[in-house]
């Protein structure tokens, strides 16, 4: 799935969109609104972004996931395999797991307060009152969609496109560094 950005001036420009998006059979699942204005958009009955789109919580819960899981691998298998305790293998079974998900918890904290990183660099428009809106499309039919947006509504600047799915190795950036 890709996801394509567009920065719309006016909550009714938003309203024809979503209407014209929901006739053509794109779901409130693949069409998201960023705004500064959510009574607008709940009352123009629009479908607002989620807590999962606005901010790192997915990335940041991954993250943590990750490092709770080396952190198994690095200290809990060792453990297990040459600690010389005769613990009974579920133990350690659990002592891994709960690495896992202790690791996925405490990322999550980092991520509920912090905005995501596809939609970081359109704060100063969001702030200055503009909509971001976000649509989920397969990725055959991306042209389609960026025509049909074109042609129906010239009003919506397009910004880009991105995958719908979080990348939890990407930088603030949005790409992945393996040297800082």
């Amino acid at each position: 799935m890709k996801r394509l950005f567009y920065l719309v001036d006016s909550i009714d420009s938003v309203q024809n969109i979503s209407d014209d998006l929901h006739q053509r059979g794109v779901t409130d699942w693949r069409f998201h609104i960023v705004s500064k204005d959510e009574a607008g958009l709940y009352t123009h009955r629009l479908h607002s972004a989620s807590v999962l789109d606005k901010t790192d919580l997915p990335r940041f819960v991954e993250r943590g996931m990750l490092i709770g899981a080396l952190f198994a691998l690095f200290f809990v298998v060792p453990l297990a395999l040459w600690g010389g305790l005769e613990w009974p293998m579920a133990a350690y079974v659990a002592m891994g797991a709960f690495a896992i998900i202790a690791g996925g918890w405490l990322g999550g904290f980092g991520g509920i307060s912090t905005e995501n990183y596809r939609i970081r660099k359109f704060h100063g428009d969001i702030e200055a009152g503009r909509y971001l809106v976000m649509v989920d499309v397969p990725k055959k039919h991306v042209s389609q969609m960026e025509e049909l947006m074109a042609l129906n509504h010239p009003e919506a600047e397009l910004q880009g496109e991105g995958s719908s799915f979080n990348n939890p190795l990407a930088g603030a950036d949005g790409k992945i560094h393996v040297v800082h």
